[in-house]
């Protein structure tokens, strides 16, 4: 099968689905707003729609073979405790129609920072215990199965991780495993977070945008190594990609993306320090905040994962934003996708990329042999270069 990207309409938040060339699976990050569960209200059913797409292993249980919070804002892990199996494997309730994570990828900075300042939500706690849970039997000696995996990303500060070799990625370091299994059709770049910048202050600390998971994954598809790679950094603020255009403007390759998830929701702040909505049009730009960004392959699609995008003062989303990166993607024929606007503001539903060796194509699900043929978002170069 080829890879595939499935962006979920969940308003300002974030759940995505990759679905490799190989059948794994690996979600990032869930806002399954309460209301969605309800078959009265209009809101998205995305449970429902999340879960139409996952496969059961042999005991019968939905399953995502691993599953990333990229930090513990409420609109990022909303519906955890809800939709998901938070325990031992031996305890998944019998006909429960809950999700089994088969293996959680977490980091142990995005808790760090959470302060007193910005207290967890319920979810977000029940999924800090579970990683926890997680490491304490990965230190108690016995092999890891499903259901008990996790990956660590990033070193933890004063040491606490420097036992977890084994199930560590440190940053800037590429892995390819995905539950515990090495997958030639996946590789993924940990670009944040980094420990404490030295510029960084406490309130910098403090805060859980500034502290978000970012990874570039590249996707074998069709045969192809390297067909595509998608670049998801959660509510990473501007300050952060400064800092990674000076860290990586000598391999600007690193930050190279076919599908970049806009960060924060299509958020001004992704790209600026000033208010958009009192400065308007004189809010300046981070060049290199921007450039970090704009590391565009040919036919590079920019997904606003968001509710629709007006011409107004909010923030997140802001047009303003989308224009830098309607702007961004101009010059390789690329294109702009706002989820909530998609197939259009009323009835919005998940927008599907597929990475083929020719490019990334929007499907219509479900996905059928007729499907394939739609017409191209955008279209890279084949094969695909460094």
């Amino acid at each position: 099968m080829a890879a595939r990207l499935t962006f979920f309409p969940v308003g300002n938040g974030a759940m995505t689905l990759l679905e490799l060339d190989s059948g794994r699976t690996v979600l990032i990050d869930t806002n399954i707003r309460a209301n969605a569960d309800d078959p009265k209200d209009a809101t998205p059913n995305v449970a429902k729609q999340l879960k139409e797409r996952l496969k059961r292993d042999s005991q019968d249980r939905l399953y995502v073979d691993a599953l990333l919070l990229s930090h513990p804002d409420q609109d990022h892990c909303r519906g955890m405790q809800t939709h998901f199996h938070l325990g031992a494997p031996a305890d998944f309730p019998n006909s429960s129609n809950k999700v089994f994570i088969r293996e959680i990828w977490s980091s142990p900075m995005v808790f760090r920072r959470a302060s007193k300042l910005h207290t967890l939500c319920d979810d977000a706690k029940a999924f800090n215990a579970e990683a926890k849970r997680r490491v304490k039997v990965f230190r108690g000696g016995t092999p890891l199965g499903d259901g008990d995996r996790i990956l660590i990303l990033g070193d933890d500060q004063d040491g606490k991780t420097e036992d977890l070799t084994a199930i560590l990625v440190k940053a800037d370091a590429v892995f390819s495993k995905v539950n515990g299994q090495a997958d030639s059709t996946f590789s993924a770049r940990l670009l944040a977070p980094h420990p404490k910048h030295q510029e960084e202050t406490e309130e910098d600390i403090s805060s859980k945008n500034h502290s978000s998971t970012i990874l570039n994954i590249s996707l074998a598809s069709g045969g192809y190594q390297d067909a595509g790679r998608f670049l998801t950094g959660g509510d990473a603020e501007v300050a952060i990609w400064e800092r990674l255009w000076e860290r990586h403007k000598q391999h600007p390759d690193w930050l190279t993306y076919s599908v970049l998830e806009t960060p924060h929701h299509c958020s001004w702040h992704t790209l600026s320090y000033d208010s958009w909505s009192e400065l308007k049009e004189k809010a300046a730009v981070s060049e290199s905040a921007r450039k970090a960004l704009s590391q565009t392959r040919a036919g590079a699609v920019v997904v606003a994962n968001s509710a629709p995008i007006k011409n107004d003062d909010n923030d997140p989303p802001c047009i303003r934003a989308k224009r830098e990166y309607e702007a961004i993607v101009a010059s390789v024929n690329g294109s702009f996708v706002c989820v909530g606007e998609h197939p259009s503001e009323k009835n919005p539903e998940p927008l599907v990329l597929e990475v083929l060796s020719a490019g990334v194509r929007k499907v219509t699900p479900p996905v059928t042999t007729s499907a394939l043929g739609l017409g191209a978002v955008g279209k890279q170069p084949m094969p695909h270069g460094g």
